[in-house]
Formats: structure tokens, C-alpha cells, sequence
């Protein structure tokens, strides 16, 4: 599955998204990867994805508003990473479209796990 597997990887810490990036490349993933809402926009024209895997608090918008966009415009599946763990922060991931919402820090072989899930339409 992961060589299937297109990536759409969105977090405003650059040497998160580099290191984050280079992980998921490791394990045979294509990647292509944003630092804000109007970037990952810019880059879902170009490229058809299968999973946004996006922070939650970007600079220019939320990752709740770029997955409802994304969602109705690829039919994309999600997964929330975000620093914010409270019943209301998860719900409201959940009620925009991810399927799966992960605390930071992250833990590489869960992240894999839940990627692995939510393509096989067992959603976390």
C-alpha cells in the first residue's frame, strides 16, 4: 500500500515538516508538503492525494477549514496532528473530515499504524 500512497503533509514547523517529510518517505510514501492553508491548496490543484495529514493551528486558517476544502474537493481521508487533546478539540477534528486525530508529539510506528488504519477504512 505505501508505494499507492500519496501524502498530503501540512505543518507550519519547518524542521518538522522536513523531518516529518523524510520519515514518511522512508517508509515508501510519496510526500509533497505545505506550511500553511493557501500552500496545501496550492499544491491539491496540482497533485491528486490520498490522506492529508495536517496541524490543526497553521498561520493563515485552521487545518479543520483546509480538510472540509480538501474533502469535498478530492474526497480526501485525514489525520489531525495537533498539539490540542481536549474531547472538544478531537470532535471538532472529526466533525471537519479527519479520520483520526493525533496528539504531538508524535510517535512514528503510531502514525504508521494510523495511516495503515484510516486507508483501510478503520478509522481511530
Amino acid at each position: 500500500m505505501p508505494d499507492a500512497l500519496k501524502i498530503l503533509l501540512v505543518e507550519d514547523h519547518e524542521d518538522t515538516l522536513r523531518l516529518m517529510a523524510r520519515l514518511l518517505r522512508h517508509l515508501g510514501y510519496t510526500v509533497e508538503t505545505a506550511l500553511c492553508v493557501n500552500d496545501a491548496l496550492a499544491c491539491a490543484q496540482k497533485h491528486q492525494f490520498n490522506l492529508l495529514i495536517s496541524d490543526l493551528d497553521l498561520p493563515d486558517g485552521t487545518g479543520l477549514d483546509l480538510m472540509r476544502q480538501l474533502r469535498g474537493q478530492q474526497g480526501l481521508k485525514g489525520i489531525a496532528l495537533t498539539g490540542f487533546d481536549s474531547v472538544d478539540d478531537v470532535d471538532q477534528a472529526l466533525q471537519s473530515g479527519f479520520h483520526s486525530h493525533l496528539t504531538k508529539p508524535i510517535d512514528l510506528d503510531k502514525l504508521e499504524a494510523v495511516i495503515r488504519a484510516v486507508m483501510n477504512g478503520n478509522e481511530e
